[in-house]
């Protein structure tokens, strides 16, 4: 079997609101969870508590979430105003 190779460059990839995508991802799953309370007791008798725990566990996830994106954007403004500062540095010795 021969080794697959790509055609083609990757893209790049898409940058857009990752804070607020997380955030609200994370909102989400909290909700579902409080709404399945008040139901704890129909999922057990059928088996199906892994639903609710699914929920709050997506909730406690999605928390990690939010502190690695938070983390991710400002450390790509913090090389951003870097570059910038030796762009700037570099231009400004020049003229």
């Amino acid at each position: 079997m021969a080794k697959w190779t790509a055609k083609h460059e990757a893209p790049e990839p898409l940058e857009g609101p990752v804070v607020a995508t997380v955030t609200g991802g994370t909102i989400l799953w909290f909700a579902l969870f409080v709404v399945q309370l008040p139901f704890y007791g129909w999922f057990a008798d059928r088996g199906q508590l892994w639903w609710v725990w699914t929920c709050a566990a997506g909730g406690f996830l999605g928390l990690i979430g939010i502190w690695y994106v938070r983390g991710r954007e400002a450390a790509l403004k913090r090389h951003a105003a870097a570059a910038a500062q030796s762009e700037q540095e570099s231009g400004g010795a020049a003229a």
